[in-house]
């Protein structure tokens, strides 16, 4: 799961329709970005889900680091010019995995929420992993060691 950080601010600073357009350009970036059969969708308000069937945790997770990261480079259209990302926009991701992290899509999403809103909680602007997996305390560990 995927979230703009901010946005709220950008959006009442910048106006909805400038909103729209960010994330229909988050929503373009996602679609040129994923392998086919994965299932790039949005969620709710600046939320972005992003399925990525029979992949592993480590490659979910180094997906997310690189959207995160590439996020700042999506070229923001406003009209007739074209603008980047402002800086105090950015990602936070939350990643869960089948059966890990649940057996059912609503464990996952669930799972994928709270790991969301602990990068929220942690100062925004990374990829935190479900608690629960068995991989999850060596990841936390390399995440920690490389907080953005």
């Amino acid at each position: 799961m995927l979230d703009v950080d901010n946005f709220k601010q950008f959006n009442d600073s910048f106006g909805h329709p400038i909103g729209d357009r960010l994330l229909r350009a988050l929503g373009d970036y996602l679609k040129a970005r994923v392998r086919p059969g994965d299932i790039p969708s949005r969620y709710g308000g600046e939320e972005f889900t992003l399925i990525l069937p029979e992949a592993s945790m480590e490659i979910v997770r180094e997906r997310a680091e690189s959207l995160r990261e590439g996020f700042s480079q999506i070229p923001l259209h406003l009209g007739t010019a074209v603008a980047k990302i402002p800086q105090a926009l950015s990602l936070s991701c939350g990643v869960a995995i089948f059966p890990e992290h649940g057996t059912t899509a609503e464990e996952i999403l669930r799972a994928a929420d709270e790991a969301l809103y602990q990068a929220k909680r942690a100062g925004k602007n990374r990829v935190v992993i479900a608690a629960g997996s068995s991989t999850t305390s060596a990841l936390a560990a390399r995440e920690q060691a490389h907080l953005v």
